[in-house]
Order: C-alpha cells, then sequence, then structure tokens
C-alpha cells in the first residue's frame, strides 16, 4: 500500500497484474504486426496483378531479341579483325581468361537481385519490388530494341575467339526448318552468338542495374563502387575481345539516354516509407498528387484561421473578429464604469 502526496492511499500493481499488462502489450504489437503483414501481402498481390501482363510483354521481347541476335548469326562472315583504339591500349587477355568479365556481370547482375528483393526481408521497405522491376524491364527493352536495329543495320566481323576465320562457329549453315530458328540453339546459341556487336548487351544490362541503384539506392559508397565495376567490366569486355570499343562506347551514352528519356515520361508512386513520390503507379496517381499540391495552400490558411479561433476562445470568423474587438474594448469600458458607479452606493 502507497500513500500519494495527496493522502489517498493506492496499492501497487501485483505481479499478475503486470503480466497481465505485459500480455496485452504483445497481444496488441502481434496484432499491429498481423495487420502489417496483410497489409504488405495485399499491395504485393495487388501489385503482381498489375504488373503481370507487362511482364509478359517483356518476357516477349527478351525472347525477339534472342532470336534476332541468332538471325543474324546467319548473316555473319568472318574477316580480318577492324583496327580499334581499345585493342591497342588494352592488351588481351586470351581466350582463358574470357571468364573474368562474365564473373564481373555475374556478381553485378546477382547483387542487383538480392537488393531489390530485400524490402522482403528488411523493414527499410523504400519500393515495391515488383514495380521497380517492371521500371528495370522497361529500360531493357527499349535499349535492346535500338540494340536490334543498330546490329542489323551493318555486320561487322566479329572479334571474339569463335567468331574469327578458320571457327566452326563463325558462321551457320542454312537453317533446315523453321523450328531450328525459333528455338535459338538455347544456351549455345546464346553463349556463341556472332554478328550482335552493335552495342554491347552486357553493358546494357549492367548500366541499367547501375543507374537503378544510383537513383534508389540508399549507400553513396555502394554507388561509387558500382561505377567503378562498370568500368572494369567495360574494359574487361574490350580486353577479352568480346567487342570492340565502339560496341562498349555506343552503350554508355546510349543506354543512359534512354533510361533519362524513359524514366522521365514514366508516372510515380508514392514511397513506402514517406508517401513520397518514388516508383512509377501510373498517370491518374500523378494527377491526383498534383491537384493535392495546388490545393495544399488553401488547406494550410484554413487551418491557420481555425487554430486562431481555438486560441481567442470563439468559433466566429476572422472578419467578425475584428468587428467585436473594437465591441469588446467598449464594453470592458461601460463595465468598469458601472462598477465605479455602484462602489459608492455599496459602501
Amino acid at each position: 500500500m502507497v500513500v500519494n502526496p495527496a493522502g489517498v492511499s493506492c496499492s501497487r500493481p501485483t505481479r499478475s497484474e503486470r503480466c497481465g499488462h505485459g500480455d496485452l502489450h504483445r497481444a496488441g504489437g502481434n496484432q499491429a504486426m498481423e495487420e502489417g503483414v496483410r497489409r504488405d501481402v495485399g499491395g504485393a498481390a495487388a501489385s503482381v496483378r498489375e504488373v503481370a501482363p507487362a511482364t509478359c510483354r517483356n518476357c516477349v521481347s527478351e525472347y525477339i531479341h534472342g532470336l534476332a541476335a541468332r538471325g543474324v548469326h546467319y548473316l555473319h562472315r568472318p574477316g580480318p579483325i577492324l583496327q580499334d583504339m581499345g585493342f591497342m591500349a588494352l592488351p588481351e587477355l586470351g581466350q582463358d581468361k574470357g571468364y573474368l568479365s562474365e564473373t564481373v556481370f555475374t556478381s553485378i547482375f546477382l547483387s542487383f537481385l538480392l537488393w531489390s528483393f530485400h524490402p522482403f526481408v528488411y523493414h527499410s521497405k523504400r519500393f515495391y519490388t515488383v514495380l521497380l522491376w517492371r521500371r528495370v524491364l522497361a529500360f531493357l527493352v527499349a535499349s535492346q530494341f535500338l540494340r536490334i536495329i543498330t546490329f542489323y543495320s551493318t555486320q561487322l566481323p566479329g572479334p571474339n575467339y569463335h567468331c574469327r576465320e578458320g571457327s566452326k562457329l563463325a558462321t551457320l549453315p542454312p537453317p533446315k526448318n523453321v523450328r531450328e530458328v525459333l528455338l535459338i540453339n538455347f544456351p549455345r546459341g546464346v553463349l556463341f552468338g556472332c554478328g550482335d556487336l552493335i552495342f554491347s548487351s552486357h553493358m546494357i544490362f549492367t548500366l541499367v542495374f547501375v543507374r537503378t541503384y544510383h537513383k534508389y539506392g540508399s549507400k553513396r559508397l555502394i554507388k561509387l563502387f558500382a561505377w567503378l565495376m562498370a568500368i572494369i567490366q567495360s574494359l574487361l569486355i574490350i580486353a577479352s575481345r568480346k567487342h570492340y570499343t565502339v560496341d562498349v562506347v555506343v552503350a554508355w551514352y546510349t543506354v543512359n539516354l534512354v533510361v533519362f528519356f524513359v524514366d522521365k515520361n514514366l508516372p510515380e508512386m508514392l514511397d513506402r516509407t514517406s508517401g513520397l513520390a518514388l516508383l512509377p503507379v501510373s498517370a491518374k496517381d500523378k494527377s491526383d498528387r498534383m491537384k493535392e499540391e495546388l490545393h495544399k495552400p488553401e488547406k494550410d490558411n484554413k487551418i491557420k484561421d481555425e487554430h486562431h479561433k481555438l486560441l481567442n476562445g470563439n468559433t466566429v470568423d476572422s472578419t467578425d473578429r475584428r468587428q467585436w474587438m473594437p465591441m469588446n474594448g467598449k464594453h470592458g469600458e461601460d463595465m468598469n464604469h458601472t462598477l465605479s458607479d455602484a462602489a459608492p452606493n455599496g459602501t
């Protein structure tokens, strides 16, 4: 039993009461967690339903790109390696070290893949993974569409080892049927293709991933390291003689321009953490946000007026308050006079 300063006795909570309070607190926390999980699952399901058609279209576009690369291999004619400034500056790594560029590319791809799915693991949910990949796929499809146009415009003799004169893989015999073309001999036909040079497909993926993390990532050191890895990837591709220097240079400015213009025309979505615009959803959401920004000053003024009314202890408008202020002063003076006149009569 404890007596407080006012003299009222009160009992301390027993151990069972404290346990009961803790159970209620834990139950409330579990309920909030369950609601958060249900909300996340519901949002993810809605996002998947929205993104699924676009993802299917992107898969079809990727297949068309592979089919086009297979088709240009039938047109490839091996010949002397063209004069290249990058080949003069960088020593040739050799056929046995061609895995170096593939190792760097694989590390970049897997790192971006793991980072893009981190909202499912950590609490820092700045974006929706499916919508992020929808944006990435839009960049890839646009870049690869331009790539198809370029490598079909002019066929250069491939500098890679399996594309040089004397290699059995440098040319392909005419297809025997349509099925042979449509199957694109995956994955061998993809790994040992020739003729699809300008511009580098590896650099398309690398630059899209690096630019996406540069915009939506949060670690500045990792951003700098990602750009450094993109430069190293470029040098290794040239040193491995998988592409000419022009293929890499064209990829650098083409992909960056594609990402800039596509990103500029995509609508925005709300940030998962703060409600700020971060990723695309629809044009309607963007217009709604613009309307809210236009009406925001009016709402702020209304809030200020209501706050001022509460401070003055009345609910009249600001115009009425200005009219009543002199009257309040006059009534105060009349009341003082009345009290002064009544004072002698009271003595």
